[in-house]
């Protein structure tokens, strides 16, 4: 669930021309296809194209298309309507001004409840970019096919259940088969995992722990949330139980804490950070940025970060209407007749932030995300075993809209990512958060030049 409103918090400077060193050790390229071919003659096939956030993919695929392998990408689109699909082609081509859209992109007719068309159109990707929410109904279809048949899947999914589920019952086959299913590769939760990434890249020493604050700023018009980003979260939050129980059949042990352990923050607190109120993040950052760690602690050996996300929400009146509509989705989620309402009646709880139509794209234009990351950790000379950490240093990850704007953003640029540097990828396919996946690639370079800008605003210091 995105928290929006308009804030006045830390200048989101622009971000200071700073090269990142990666290096792929450890990393070699899997057996999957990431090049297309005679067997496989699309990239990148957009699955979900008609539905609201899926037409602003399709328009991003379509303005980076030049930034494929060689220059190039063959690309589709695929639905369950035709007719729908045909309009989404028209409307980009016309927002782009590239009438050839209409000719040169093809349309796939697919459906989630048809497994044999899925099997179909996932055998002629090498990537499916999933876009059909909540992912809970309708995304396991799509990475059983894509894994069964050999196309890597990218998710902008924001469902931790979804998203630890399909890790736990298609890792192994996706792994032994060198697939890569990524999820959540949109605004959930590309900027806050490769900003953790970052943030620890950038550090002088052993970076140990890192808090995130977010503030969302809206133009005169306002902003508003699309009725699918809603319903997610409705679900999301009544089967919370349930993720408990998901988490526990993984067996994992408690990464290891080095420094000192980081503080949970109250329910609602005035962050001294923003200068405003705050709340923790409501969204699927912590349990991606939790998976990435684990990743690069068992599997790569690095030292895990620990990592705590928060959300700002402004002032007095921005908190009491938080208080009301907050106390009211609590009550209503744990029933199905409260839950029905919630989603029959979007704008009514929510003061008007979810509508069915989702933001104009005269709103998107004037809205903003700006995400400030605040690490701690020690210096080379340090040791991380003794004493308390000694060394700050403060990143930002800003961009533009979240939800519609650099959410494409962040999944077309993960998928270039993919076709353009097989070698830096994980060894092995297998499911996996972004940044797991792309740690080792230049994706944050990538995200940099279309908007989506990684800086250092605070040196290391102690």
């Amino acid at each position: 669930l995105k928290v929006s409103t308009e804030v006045k918090a830390l200048p989101c400077r622009a971000p200071a021309a700073v090269a990142v060193q990666r290096t792929a050790e450890q990393h070699t390229s899997g057996p999957m296809a990431t090049s297309r071919s005679s067997s496989r003659p699309y990239d990148i096939i957009v699955f979900g194209a008609s539905g609201f956030t899926g037409q602003f993919v399709v328009e991003e695929v379509a303005r980076t298309s030049a930034e494929g392998p060689k220059g190039t990408l063959k690309w589709a689109v695929a639905g369950r309507s035709r007719q729908k699909l045909e309009k989404v082609l028209e409307q980009a081509a016309a927002v782009l001004s590239k009438p050839e859209i209409k000719s040169e992109v093809d349309i796939i007719v697919a459906d989630v409840g048809e497994p044999d068309s899925l099997a179909s159109m996932c055998k002629q990707a090498v990537i499916v970019l999933s876009c059909v929410g909540p992912y809970r109904f309708y995304g396991e279809p799509v990475v059983k096919a894509c894994v069964e048949n050999g196309a890597h899947a990218i998710d902008i999914c924001g469902e931790p259940q979804f998203l630890e589920g399909m890790q736990l019952n298609y890792n192994k086959e996706a792994r032994e088969k060198g697939v890569y299913v990524i999820g959540s590769c949109g605004f959930d939760s590309i900027p806050a995992d490769m900003g953790v990434i970052y943030t620890r890249d950038q550090f002088k020493g052993t970076m140990t722990a890192v808090e995130s604050f977010l503030t969302i700023s809206n133009g005169p018009e306002g902003g508003h949330i699309h009725d699918g980003t809603w319903q997610s979260a409705i679900y999301g939050f009544a089967d919370a139980s349930k993720l408990k129980g998901l988490r526990k059949k993984f067996g994992h042990q408690p990464l290891p804490v080095t420094g000192s352990k980081i503080k949970r923050r109250s329910a609602l607190f005035f962050s001294e950070e923003l200068q405003q109120y705050a709340i923790p993040f409501m969204g699927a950052d912590p349990s991606v940025v939790k998976r990435t760690q684990r990743y690069l602690y068992e599997d790569l050996q690095e030292s895990p970060v620990q990592y705590g996300a928060y959300a700002g929400v402004g002032g007095m009146v921005s908190v009491i209407k938080l208080l009301f509509a907050g106390m009211l989705f609590w009550i209503l989620v744990k029933f199905s007749f409260g839950r029905n309402l919630l989603i029959k009646h979007p704008e009514l709880f929510t003061f008007g932030m979810v509508t069915k139509d989702g933001p104009t794209r005269k709103q998107m234009e004037q809205s903003s995300f700006c995400l400030t990351f605040f690490g701690e950790g020690y210096t080379p000379e340090q040791d991380p075993k003794q004493g308390k950490p000694n060394s700050k240093i403060r990143t930002q990850v800003k961009g533009p809209e979240a939800g519609y704007v650099a959410t494409p953003i962040a999944m077309v640029q993960a998928a270039l990512t993919i076709l353009n540097e097989p070698q830096a990828l994980p060894k092995k396919g297998g499911v996996y958060p972004p940044g797991a996946a792309f740690a080792k690639t230049s994706l944050i370079e990538r995200l940099n030049k279309h908007g989506i800008q990684f800086s250092v605003v605070g040196s290391p210091g102690p």
